[in-house]
């Protein structure tokens, strides 16, 4: 036990340390707490000064930890003098021999060595890989499977049935998974930002209590603060995440929802339930879209756009009911496609949205003329773009955005 005894408030304290386990000494009113070993046993320290202590530990695991405190205020006189005394106390533990450089290092270094913190709740049932840590204040449920070289930063919490990949990061107060039904799966690599909350049970008045929904996220992903995934609304649906894609903060994907590869989702992104994203696509700040819409490859949505119906690939989109703007031409150069794609692309887009010819008919006989066009059949991406236009006048699809009649792309 350890107890601390105030001659004044918010003044110099008597910290008496009895203590045969690592303990937490608190300071007054300030935040920081000093760890205690058995070496210090009935040693009653000299008074200090609550703002004027620093602390430097020694080792990770539970039973190698110890403090030392060191007064750093200059009218402190005694300041050299309890750090000599704290060196000698700490000599009598044949346990701390690490060098305290090495602590923190060992946990992600050596194979086999996991560190867990005195105060994190962690299940017995819980599978933890090699070279896990697992900090202050975590909790870790009974279902859950954490792979090699997982990091749990302070005040994480992974509950029901959840896996993590190898060398997963869980940062400060992000709640993974949920103690229902289904399940989450996380791949490799994956950041799981600030404050985040994916896996757990979706907004949707479909669900029913007891339903097995799930959650899958593939690998490379950066999941910002503040970023809401939830599991599927049935348990014949899954929510989807692939690979490499970042996901900025605020950003809400709700169930059901598709996203493919190397997407970029700016922040506050809002993505309504069923919505399906395919690779490459780069959305603005403040952008919502509504749900069952599909968002094909390579399209970019502009700051502020509220989108209610299936954007086709390579499109530029914005506005309240967002309407095509042209050619998302920087995107393209950017993913590499080449002078002769990007004309061709360009060429087929004025033809198909930009064609002034009274005699040329309607969208889908454009459409349709456009597809026999055998010049332009030899060019995938052209060939590709055309697909994506008339998939969206497909069964249970919502229809292509609105289009103007621009004089240029």
């Amino acid at each position: 036990m350890a107890r601390a005894w105030w001659s004044g408030s918010l003044s110099p304290a008597m910290v008496l340390c009895t203590s045969s386990m690592v303990s937490y000494l608190p300071i007054g009113r300030s935040p920081m707490s000093l760890h205690t070993m058995s070496t210090l046993g009935m040693q009653v320290l000299p008074t200090l000064h609550w703002r004027s202590i620093s602390l430097r530990r020694y080792g990770d695991c539970p039973g190698s930890m110890r403090a030392r405190a060191v007064a750093v205020d200059s009218d402190f006189p005694e300041k050299r003098d309890l750090e000599q005394q704290m060196e000698q106390l700490s000599s009598r533990s044949t346990h701390e021999q690490a060098d305290s450089s090495m602590g923190t290092a060992l946990t992600s270094v050596l194979p086999g060595f996991k560190f867990l913190h005195a105060t994190a709740v962690v299940h017995p049932d819980a599978v933890l890989g090699e070279g896990v840590v697992i900090s202050a204040f975590c909790t870790v449920g009974p279902g859950v499977t954490l792979g090699n070289g997982c990091k749990l930063h302070a005040g994480s919490h992974i509950c029901g049935n959840t896996t993590l990949g190898d060398h997963c990061e869980v940062l400060n107060g992000a709640v993974v998974g949920s103690d229902i039904p289904g399940c989450t799966v996380i791949g490799h690599r994956n950041t799981i930002g600030y404050n985040a909350v994916v896996g757990v049970k979706c907004q949707d008045m479909k669900y029913k209590e007891g339903d097995e929904c799930s959650l899958y996220i593939g690998n490379n992903n950066d999941i910002r603060e503040y970023v809401s995934i939830h599991r599927s609304s049935k348990p014949n649906d899954d929510t989807v995440i692939g690979d490499d894609n970042l996901i900025m903060g605020s950003c809400h994907i709700a169930h059901d929802c598709r996203l493919g590869n190397h997407n970029i989702l700016a922040n506050g992104t809002l993505l309504g339930g069923h919505v399906m994203v395919k690779d490459y696509v780069h959305t603005g700040g403040a952008v919502a879209v509504h749900q069952f819409c599909h968002i094909d490859s390579y399209s970019f949505l502009a700051g502020g756009s509220m989108v209610d119906r299936d954007v086709p690939m390579y499109m530029m989109v914005s506005g309240d009911r967002a309407e095509l703007r042209g050619l998302n031409l920087e995107g393209l150069r950017r993913c590499g496609f080449s002078d002769l794609e990007v004309k061709s692309i360009r060429r087929t887009y004025q033809k198909l949205f930009m064609n002034s010819d009274t005699e040329a008919g309607g969208l889908e006989d454009r459409l349709a003329t456009l597809e026999l066009n055998e010049e332009l059949a030899n060019v995938p991406a052209v060939v590709s773009m055309l697909k994506s236009v008339r998939n969206c006048f497909g069964e249970k699809r919502r229809g292509i955005c609105k289009f103007r009649h621009w004089s240029s792309v």
